[in-house]
């Protein structure tokens, strides 16, 4: 039992009087570090945060003090080049640059030019590194006498971001805590849904479990529609390429895709795809090294024979991008992205598709309203692209990158869409997160606070409609735009799935028909040199290095 004397009971023990002295103590103790820590920032012993903006103490005594509101600013802006919304003392983000916006357009006093805080400030919804909003929220006390204030504010903003408007709200309003749910579209390109080349691992493993587990009739029928499609581009786009080179050469270019069956018939076949991995790899400064995948004793080029190796290898890079971009997804293939959505509705737990959260942790349950894909694919640049809008009331860190890549890897595996139920009970799973630039936060939603504010507060509601024309044109020009232009340059998507498929290992055999068992078996030994790809490949398709660990939303 604890004594008078343990911390719990502190306060208990306290006379009023003595207890009220205390948080007076408390309090000007607090008042000064802070004005300590100011002293320090003005002498310049302390880095002041980079959205911090300096007055000395004549600028503020002069400034003349004018009144401020709280309001909700509906806001939309390009993730790529940012470190994500949240603010960071060190790191260029969008909040930063919005507060500092607000400074210089006068909706923020001098006096609380450096510190957020003091204006009340929160955000809706917390995106991560290169995620892109359409609509997003901050409530905080701006200054917002002028008419012109939204344009001001913009002026001072790189037009990445953008001020919509602002609304009055109520005194106790948060962004956060008053959101109802949040609605977000991922874009993919649709030649993600396609299955792994047949000389892959994972593209080996798909056919060879599900005879072992007596479900190859099943798996083929869900492979129907594009059964024969690496076939068919291997004979049309490789063959002739390899072809007309001579046969020492080919056996170089094998041996520089890492082709370990030398017959000739299956050159076509085998060749193809240890190449296409190289389109995505070769597209990422950070991707790993070839040499370090190569095997130490394989055929190297004579000087004369490197300029064809080279020549030959880059021809079949580009064949095979030009087929992946030239494929359309079928309709009875879309439904099936459709029909794995289906899935994710409902309130379950998603604790394998966030980072550090337990089956058994409350939070880890979520509630998703809708899952959708476009019936109508979009082209852009000869790639066609669909979307993918889910509705939700919250979501963890990576949740919907993770359950966009789960989507994916079940089409394109030919898996029994019942696999998502599966992933929901206590077994832990990898599951890898799609790349970032695909994601987009749509906008929040306030249903619950807009009732409210017309029917008892005289507000206006919080609304994204009324800014349609505007936020159209800019998702148009500063995210879509962006996003295509950046996966045309890094091949995102296809480095992504290319890595996944040439996996060595039983991490992602739970695609298979073994299910989730496969993967918690050790299926074959590996090499030192597979176990060092592995640790890269994971890396690559599951890095948590942009993430605050305990932080929430943002996919």
């Amino acid at each position: 039992m604890a004594g008078r004397g343990d911390n719990k009971n502190k306060k208990r023990d306290l006379g009023r009087n003595a207890y009220r002295k205390q948080m007076i103590d408390k309090r000007a103790r607090k008042d000064g570090e802070q004005a300590q820590k100011k002293r320090k920032l003005e002498d310049g012993e302390e880095p002041m945060p980079i959205y911090a903006t300096h007055f000395s103490a004549e600028d503020i005594a002069e400034e003349q003090r004018r009144p401020k509101k709280k309001v909700a600013v509906l806001i939309g802006y390009s993730g790529t080049g940012y470190h994500g919304m949240q603010l960071s003392p060190k790191d260029k983000t969008i909040e930063g640059d919005l507060f500092a916006a607000f400074v210089a357009a006068g909706a923020i006093s001098k006096a609380n030019a450096a510190d957020p805080k003091k204006s009340s400030l929160v955000r809706c919804a917390r995106t991560d590194r290169g995620v892109h909003a359409a609509g997003n929220v901050v409530s905080l006390k701006l200054i917002v006498e002028d008419a012109d204030i939204v344009q001001k504010i913009n002026e001072h903003l790189n037009p990445q971001i953008r001020v919509w408007g602002y609304e009055v709200v109520t005194k106790s309003f948060s962004a956060y805590q008053l959101c109802d749910s949040r609605m977000y579209e991922y874009l993919i390109p649709t030649h993600c849904f396609l299955p792994p080349h047949p000389s892959t691992y994972l593209g080996k493993k798909l056919p060879e479990l599900a005879e072992q587990h007596g479900d190859l009739e099943n798996y083929l029928a869900r492979q129907k529609e594009v059964a024969d499609w690496w076939k068919e581009v291997d004979e049309r786009e490789i063959k002739p390429i390899l072809a007309n080179v001579p046969e020492e050469i080919r056996t170089l270019v094998q041996a520089a895709l890492y082709i370990e069956d030398s017959q000739e018939t299956e050159v076509v076949n085998e060749a193809a795809t240890k190449v296409e991995a190289e389109t995505a790899t070769a597209t990422d400064e950070n991707a790993p090294s070839a040499e370090k995948q190569r095997p130490s004793k394989r055929p190297r080029p004579a000087p004369e024979q490197r300029e064809i190796v080279y020549e030959t290898i880059k021809a079949i890079k580009a064949a095979y991008v030009k087929a992946k971009n030239a494929y359309r997804i079928p309709d009875v293939r879309l439904q099936r992205v459709q029909d794995a959505l289906d899935q994710y509705l409902g309130t379950r737990n998603f604790h394998n598709y966030t980072i550090q959260k337990e089956w058994d942790d409350p939070s880890a349950k979520r509630v998703i309203k809708t899952f959708n894909a476009s019936r109508q694919p979009i082209i852009i640049n000869g790639t066609e692209w669909v979307s993918l809008k889910v509705h939700g009331q919250s979501f963890m860190m990576h949740q919907i990158r993770k359950m966009v890549a789960m989507i994916a890897l079940i089409v394109r595996c030919g898996a029994d869409p019942k696999l998502i139920q599966e992933t929901y009970g206590s077994t832990r799973i990898s599951i890898p997160k799609a790349p970032g630039l695909g994601l987009l936060l749509e906008h929040p939603i306030f249903d619950t606070y807009n009732k409210r504010a017309t029917a008892e507060f005289s507000k206006q509601k919080i609304d994204f409609d009324k800014y349609e024309k505007e936020i159209n044109e800019f998702k148009q020009r500063e995210i879509y735009d962006r996003m295509f232009r950046e996966e045309q340059e890094s091949n995102s998507f296809g480095y992504f799935f290319n890595h996944i498929d040439h996996y060595p290992g039983e991490t992602f055999l739970y695609l298979t028909s073994g299910g989730i068992p496969a993967s918690q078996a050790k299926v074959e030994e590996t090499s030192p040199k597979d176990e060092e790809i592995k640790e890269e490949v994971m890396a690559k398709v599951d890095s948590d290095s942009e993430a605050e660990f305990a932080g929430e939303e943002g996919g």
